[in-house]
């Protein structure tokens, strides 16, 4: 089993920054991807970033593409999330999720999921 911890999230004005940290226990061996989802309200999840944790290649959603970095860092089992030039429009629910990567899609393969952390950007 693997669990994921969520922390980092909080308000913010448009164009400031925050990081969000995922921790993982359990069984680093259970997975080798991890990645970012968010949900506002009233709309679907949708996949934000991933990381393969073996080779740490990334991936983003085209929305956040210059802004949101992924990292990990596997000897604290780890990922993190930059955001910068928050939007409103990135104000949700973020979670973090871990699973096995399936070929020809990142937003696919997530087995394991945490409680989330929520981010408010105003405008």
């Amino acid at each position: 089993q693997v669990q994921l911890v969520e922390s980092g999230g909080g308000s913010v004005e448009a164009g400031g920054s925050l990081r969000l940290s995922c921790a993982a226990s359990g069984n680093p061996y259970n997975y080798n991807q991890m990645g970012w989802f968010r949900q506002a309200p009233g709309k679907e999840r949708e996949g934000v970033a991933a990381i393969y944790t073996v080779s740490g290649n990334t991936f983003y959603a085209d929305s956040v593409k210059g802004r949101f970095t992924i990292s990990r860092d596997n000897a604290k089992n780890t990922v993190y999330l930059q955001m910068n030039s928050l939007k409103p429009e990135d104000t949700a629910m973020y979670y973090c999720a871990a699973g096995w990567a399936l070929g020809g899609s990142w937003l696919k393969g997530y087995t394991y999921w945490g409680q989330g952390t929520q981010v408010t950007v105003s405008s």
